[in-house]
């Protein structure tokens, strides 16, 4: 299975990233259709089992998929990883709010956005310069727990992505709030 990563915002070069699963499909075993059911109608109610007047033939075959390797491949890099580790890894708390946060930041927040290229100069890039490798626009890419990535372009058409880290991660939008905020005073100076 492939899972694709679209930017919510209009970029250049819109795919984030790509997540390969691939396993093996096998049935249901009987212990978890009740559970899988359950999710299967909480989601999609209208595609639920049982839902199919048909009475002849299943209306829905269960599924799962064994999970045998997880590879990510993105703009920033690549690497595998373990079926048990993305078992156990918890969502990021800033995943579900992410496409309306950039959108809201890009609209409505877009000078300050783009006053963050003011920092890269300040730590040994050329973002801040003037000329074709002064950034003439920024805009936000990807949020989630730890930063803020942004997409950025200079004046010679040049582009590339920064990343502002948070000072410690944040676990939900009260304090993603207040990372936002601390990131636009440091750019403001």
């Amino acid at each position: 299975m492939e899972i694709t990563d679209v930017a919510p915002v209009a970029v250049r070069q819109r795919i984030r990233g790509r997540a390969r699963l691939a396993g093996r499909l096998a049935t249901v075993c009987d212990e978890d259709r009740a559970h899988c059911e359950r999710l299967l109608a909480e989601r999609h109610p209208e595609h639920s089992p049982g839902h199919d007047a048909e009475a002849d033939r299943p209306a829905w075959m269960l599924v799962r998929l064994e999970t045998g390797a997880v590879s990510v491949d993105d703009l920033w890099g690549a690497g595998c990883a373990e079926p048990a580790d993305l078992g156990a890894a918890e969502p990021d708390p800033v995943a579900p709010h992410e496409a309306e946060l950039l959108q809201h930041l890009h609209s409505a927040h877009g000078d300050q956005v783009r006053g963050l290229a003011g920092l890269l100069a300040e730590h040994g890039g050329s973002a801040g310069t003037a000329g074709r490798d002064a950034v003439r626009d920024a805009v936000p890419l990807a949020l989630d727990r730890f930063g803020l990535r942004l997409r950025c372009t200079t004046g010679g058409g040049r582009t590339f992505d920064a990343r502002f880290d948070f000072p410690e991660p944040v676990s939900g939008t009260g304090e993603l709030r207040c990372a936002m905020h601390a990131l636009f005073a440091a750019a403001a100076g």
